[in-house]
């Protein structure tokens, strides 16, 4: 891990010292860009790492009011590339700082060890990441005035810099997660199944930024972190000793209605509010996706997404009322070989 004081000395480059040390080199990376700033020329190139490109002004007609908005662009797999950086040295921060310190008292075995990680560092994220989706939700009035805004006047190009921040940072966080799966040495077992989710996030994310649907991955994304959020603290609680079946309760009935609104306005918005006000004129070198071909693909990856979910949330379930029965039979068990006995020990005497 970075930022841990390390007594071996390892070869530099090899693999235990880019494991070790990789938060480090993250780190060195920003301060490289941050200090391209100070100089003119560098300057010109680091901005593009660190501050949102495609800026976009537009005024009033008495030039009373200025608006700002941004676009997306080629730079900013630049600016993603920064802040995946910055990703992965709070990674390594809320791993060194606070995970590892519970721990260290919990004294987990291996593998209840490295779920607990995976939970902690994605119970962080969607909390940050619900907090901040809902706080731009409530500050855009339209979303609440307008059940429409996720076709109406499309194509959403032109983001609010609010919006266009938080898609940025949504990408790269899911981005520094496949370096993630080697500095942290993930279990050979577990990666195809943590690789599978971060592939479907960073698809899915990326495709509501690039294909401008801005507004519906947004009202998508908040209630669908808050799920999330629910099970990783509900699976933190459990790792730690507390089992309470509370919170796995609250996300089973929260994940159900999630699936359903997500169907929902997926329907609504690629089956009949986009393809009523289709417009073929409209070039896509202009921002305009919405065509036929695209809101099939678009609707039928959210449709096979959110019926492998279920699938996967079923199978759980059952898994989970398995155990449950064989736990209840054993106890059975034993409560009538101790009845058993109980009433054969006066007859002995």
């Amino acid at each position: 891990m970075g930022l841990r004081r390390k007594n071996k000395s390892l070869a530099v480059l090899s693999h235990e010292f880019v494991i070790q040390n990789h938060a480090d080199i993250a780190s060195c990376l920003v301060m490289c860009l941050l200090l391209g700033l100070m100089f003119e020329d560098p300057a010109k190139y680091a901005i593009i790492f660190i501050a949102v490109q495609y800026n976009v002004t537009y005024t009033t007609d008495d030039n009373s009011e200025q608006f700002h908005f941004y676009d997306s662009g080629p730079k900013d797999i630049a600016t993603i590339f920064f802040y995946m950086l910055i990703a992965i040295n709070l990674h390594a921060v809320i791993q060194e700082y606070i995970l590892n310190k519970i721990n260290r008292r919990l004294h987990l075995s291996k593998t209840k060890c490295s779920k607990f990680n995976e939970s902690g560092q994605l119970a962080f994220f969607y909390l940050f990441s619900f907090i901040w989706g809902a706080s731009i939700l409530n500050a855009v009035r339209r979303i609440h005035d307008e059940p429409n805004i996720t076709w109406k006047d499309y194509s959403h190009s032109h983001m609010l810099f609010q919006v266009k921040f938080f898609y940025i940072c949504q990408i790269a966080y899911w981005l520094h997660a496949l370096p993630e799966l080697y500095f942290q040495k993930i279990r050979k077992e577990d990666i195809p199944r943590q690789l599978c989710y971060i592939c479907l996030y960073i698809v899915h994310i990326s495709g509501a930024y690039i294909l401008n649907l801005q507004h519906l991955g947004l009202i998508l994304m908040v209630p669908h972190y808050l799920v999330e959020l629910i099970f990783h603290a509900s699976c933190l609680f459990y790792f730690s000793g507390e089992n309470k079946q509370k919170g796995f309760t609250i996300w089973a009935l929260l994940f159900v209605m999630v699936r359903l609104l997500t169907l929902t306005l997926s329907v609504l918005t690629f089956g009949f509010g986009l393809a009523r006000i289709e417009n073929p004129h409209f070039p896509i070198t202009d921002g305009n996706f919405d065509v036929l071909p695209v809101r099939i693909g678009c609707l039928g990856a959210v449709c096979l997404t959110q019926a492998w979910m279920m699938w996967k949330f079923i199978n759980f379930q059952l898994k989970k009322w398995r155990k449950h029965v064989k736990n209840q039979i054993a106890k059975k068990i034993i409560a009538t070989t101790k009845n058993k006995q109980t009433k054969k020990e006066p007859n002995r005497g």
